[in-house]
């Protein structure tokens, strides 16, 4: 993802704090890295998809998607793979197939499923088991960085004839998911802000008063970077609107976009792709004031509400 600050990248050992928050992030990362680790397996081995996808009476189809991480797993299909492929020793299948089995476990999200867009839950297992995620937005305060009454506001703006129950659900929610912020090895955020997101009163002003002193809180935690972007910037390169880029520590899994619209999200994923926004965010980072300037901007914006 370019150059983060210092200390964003730093890979996470087994059994360190990160590797046992990601542990306990949800199935989307262990399934990506399943996959991944059965890709690698079936290409040395010199097997076609074809041939894979036969052996365990599927298809190729059902193959890439097992290897893309996109699918559950039967332990038997794993077992069988892992004999096609040549890896007979115990020691090498058993760790690969406790993974494959903490993959299929349910995510503690989905007690949520009635509040989450079928298309939005592949985004909450990748920024679960992220270890750095870079964002930049235009309109809102991150959702990580959401104060409750902040967050309320602004879904009851985005839902308005959902109701009471439904709104506080959405909240709890995203309260939960801000807990890889504070977890024992935690996601390292790093925020890009356009000066108009401190200057839409989500709420009301004393909301807005609540969510910047919040805002400013964060922003001295080591595993959080917040820079503004000022007006005064002018043009830039992320116009297009918000971008959201994770990376994991696992370096077999690769960088993900993620860019949500209003009722769907996408994720470009062809290598030019990434690697174009990767330089739209090392730019923004650039442009935007210095993180060290961070408490002084939002200290005068509370000033004028």
């Amino acid at each position: 993802m370019g150059d983060p600050p210092p200390g964003f990248g730093m890979p996470a050992v087994p059994g360190s704090p990160a590797a046992q928050g990601r542990e306990l992030a949800g199935p989307t990362v262990l399934r990506m890295l399943v996959g991944a680790q059965l890709r690698r397996l079936r290409e040395a081995a010199g097997i076609s998809t074809e041939a894979a996808g036969y052996e365990i009476r599927g298809s190729h189809s059902k193959i890439s998607r097992m290897e893309l991480g996109r699918v559950g797993f039967k332990e038997r299909d794993i077992a069988d793979l892992l004999t096609l492929y040549g890896v007979t020793d115990a020691a090498r299948r058993e760790p690969l197939l406790q993974l494959a089995e903490h993959a299929n476990m349910p995510a503690w999200w989905q007690r949520y499923g009635d509040v989450v867009p079928s298309w939005f839950e592949p985004y909450l297992g990748l920024e679960q088991g992220a270890e750095i995620i870079r964002a930049y937005e235009v309109q809102a305060i991150p959702e990580l960085l959401q104060t409750e009454d902040y967050a309320r506001a602004l879904i009851r703006a985005r839902h308005p004839d959902a109701p009471a129950d439904e709104i506080e659900r959405r909240v709890e929610l995203r309260m939960l998911r801000a807990r890889i912020l504070m977890r024992p090895g935690p996601v390292k955020f790093w925020a890009v802000l356009d000066e108009a997101a401190l200057r839409r009163a989500v709420g009301g002003t004393p909301t807005m008063r609540a969510q910047l002193r919040h805002l400013s809180e964060l922003a001295t935690e080591p595993n959080i970077t917040v820079q503004v972007l000022p007006f005064a910037a002018g043009g830039h390169a992320a116009e297009g609107g918000p971008v959201t880029l994770l990376r994991f520590a696992e370096p077999e899994l690769p960088d993900v976009v993620y860019i949500e619209q209003l009722a769907g999200a996408f994720y470009p994923d062809r290598p030019a792709e990434v690697l174009r926004y990767r330089d739209v965010m090392n730019r923004l980072g650039v442009q935007a004031q210095a993180p060290a300037r961070t408490p002084a901007i939002l200290n005068h914006i509370l000033t004028q509400l």
